[in-house]
């Protein structure tokens, strides 16, 4: 098991929110609530982007995302693999950022590619749009539909953070990464100012300790 060094902000606290990657979304939501015991409420759709996602809140500032293809963009690139998934999978994780430009400029300082920041949007269910920036780290530590570098995420001050108006009821408690790198992907972590904890393992996997309606669980 590997860990930073003091001084790092732990990814866990760090956590807006975990993707977790299905094929299709009305069976992921069911999935989830099966295990978790609360249902994700529908969010929307990612218009260019080919996704639609629903959400539950994972307590204050931390939420997860259920994302799947939309059927209604079938030609839209599937960057992220969703289709090739032959069940749930935490995919990727999105750090919370306060000012993404200097994230940005930190980064880079210290020897990463970046991307960004973007603008993002989505329309709610009820009218309403959220905006983001977004700004992605380009590295080869993923497989297949797995990526445990995060993104980072900055908020409109207009919009409301999603863990404020989803389904409540779930925590989370930790969120720990298996790799066959862990050494450098803990040294990606730290240039980027997180602490995560990693160990060696053949496949890369994500691994998040919820605690829920129906007792602690582990999501990966």
């Amino acid at each position: 098991m590997f860990a930073m060094a003091q001084g790092l902000t732990d990814v866990t606290s760090a956590v807006d929110h975990l993707l977790l990657g299905v094929a299709d979304l009305d069976r992921g939501i069911k999935w989830v609530q099966e295990r978790v015991g609360v249902r994700a409420a529908v969010g929307g759709v990612h218009p260019g982007a080919g996704t639609r996602n629903a959400l539950l809140s994972l307590g204050a500032g931390h939420y997860l995302e259920i994302i799947a293809p939309d059927p209604a963009q079938p030609d839209a690139n599937d960057e992220r693999h969703l289709r090739d998934l032959t069940g749930p999978r935490l995919i990727t994780f999105a750090v919370t950022a306060r000012d993404i430009d200097s994230i940005s400029t930190k980064a880079r300082k210290a020897g990463l590619e970046v991307s960004g920041p973007h603008e993002g949007s989505r329309r709610l269910p009820s009218g309403a749009t959220l905006h983001w920036r977004t700004l992605r780290v380009r590295n080869d530590m993923g497989a297949g539909a797995i990526q445990p570098v995060p993104f980072f995420i900055q908020w409109s001050p207009e919009s409301p953070h999603p863990s404020s108006n989803s389904p409540t009821g779930a925590i989370l408690e930790s969120l720990e990464f298996e790799h066959p790198d862990p050494v450098r992907l803990a040294s990606i972590f730290e240039a980027l100012g997180l602490e995560g904890r990693v160990s060696a393992r053949r496949d890369v996997r994500i691994r998040a300790e919820v605690e829920s309606p129906n007792g602690r669980l582990s999501l990966t």
